[in-house]
């Protein structure tokens, strides 16, 4: 009798294992979520480097290998590998311009990602007008860097791409 109870008791033994060998997997896999404070710390410090000129500490947080992907709308727009890539497109995005200021309204978290919306302001060489627009860009992170940055010319766009629900209007009836 023993020896036909072993064979079901090694049967659930062996199940228990193999699903906490794949719950261990999976957590390895989940493991090392962003530090959000300590992300949208870095992304702060990297909006203001972009804004004073310092291209260096504008990338310094990015991991060496980020995909850089800016819209094919946006001058110079198309992707970019690696940290030096994405520098060197910051500098001439930044050149093209008198002046310009790009500045983080609001950082939204979505799983390991962090949209950032951007006021950017800028203004043309030989103009005096200012040019306001309002734009977002979505860092992927893994651990704590960020392993891609996808800009976006629409930011309910860049929500739904970044798995955020976005608002939709209440419409009301108009009152005859």
């Amino acid at each position: 009798m023993i020896s036909t109870m072993a064979k079901p008791l090694a049967l659930v033994v062996v199940v228990i294992f193999f699903l906490s060998a794949c719950q261990s997997r999976e957590e390895k896999r989940m493991a090392n979520p962003p530090d959000m404070n300590q992300a949208i710390a870095a992304l702060r410090d990297a909006y203001a480097a972009f804004n004073r000129g310092d291209m260096n500490a504008a990338v310094a947080s990015l991991d060496a290998d980020i995909e850089w992907i800016e819209p094919k709308e946006f001058p110079g727009g198309g992707a970019y590998r690696g940290r030096e890539s994405a520098k060197q497109y910051l500098a001439q995005s930044r050149a093209a311009w008198a002046e310009v200021s790009s500045e983080p309204e609001q950082f939204i978290p979505a799983g390991s990602r962090i949209v950032v919306l951007v006021h950017a302001r800028v203004r043309a060489k030989g103009s005096s007008e200012w040019q306001d627009v309002r734009l977002a860009d979505v860092y992927t992170f893994q651990g704590s860097q960020a392993i891609q940055m996808r800009a976006f010319a629409d930011r309910d766009e860049a929500m739904r791409w970044a798995g955020v629900q976005v608002p939709v209007p209440t419409l009301t009836a108009p009152t005859l």
